[in-house]
């Protein structure tokens, strides 16, 4: 069974650790545990919570396009995403996440509406 840190799954799921470590407690999503007590999320796991296309995550409204432009700026990134329609997209995000992403123009990306936030995967 292969198995992540839970720094990894969280990432992978696209949520914060300490997000990760509520569903844990709240059950939501199933964890085992190292010798040093550390969290491990196995990639099945991970693929049970995305589901086929991450519809099973909280998130109410993904757009797919593809990324028209991205600017880097200090520590922040702008992405732009052209989606469905006319529609375009624009995120500010962390520059580490827009270099993690490995997002350029090109590039199919989603962008992920929830509360106020517009959040970037791949």
């Amino acid at each position: 069974m292969h198995t992540l840190s839970a720094a990894e799954a969280a990432r992978r799921l696209g949520i914060s650790l300490d997000t990760l470590r509520r569903w844990d407690r709240a059950g939501k999503i199933r964890v085992t545990r190292d010798g040093a007590n550390r969290r491990l999320v196995a990639a099945s796991e991970i693929d049970r919570l995305r589901g086929a296309t991450g519809e099973d995550l909280s998130a109410r409204n993904r757009f797919r396009g593809v990324v028209r432009r991205v600017e880097l700026d200090g520590l922040l990134a702008q992405v732009e995403i052209d989606v469905t329609g006319p529609t375009r997209m624009v995120a500010i995000i962390t520059r580490e996440a827009a270099e993690a992403l490995q997002l350029k123009p090109g590039a199919g990306a989603a962008g992920v509406v929830k509360a106020t936030s517009v959040m970037i995967e791949r």
